[in-house]
């Protein structure tokens, strides 16, 4: 997903879309550890996934604070 997706989805899609993502990940390391992952790449893209939407919500609450 691009940034400006992320953007326009609420507070609580976006803390479902960290919990999914983060399982995600999980299940990806289990395979990377038991060397049958197909794709390691996928690896860093919910990585990063993780890290958008990570800063979306913290960009959100200090546009809040700062209110």
């Amino acid at each position: 997903m691009k940034a400006a997706e992320l953007r326009q989805m609420s507070d609580e899609q976006l803390r479902l879309t960290i919990e999914e993502t983060e399982k995600s990940l999980f299940k990806l390391r289990m395979q990377a550890s038991t060397e049958r992952l197909d794709v390691p790449s996928e690896l860093r893209r919910q990585r990063r996934l993780i890290a958008r939407v990570k800063t979306i919500q913290s960009q959100r609450q200090i546009a809040t604070v700062a209110k």
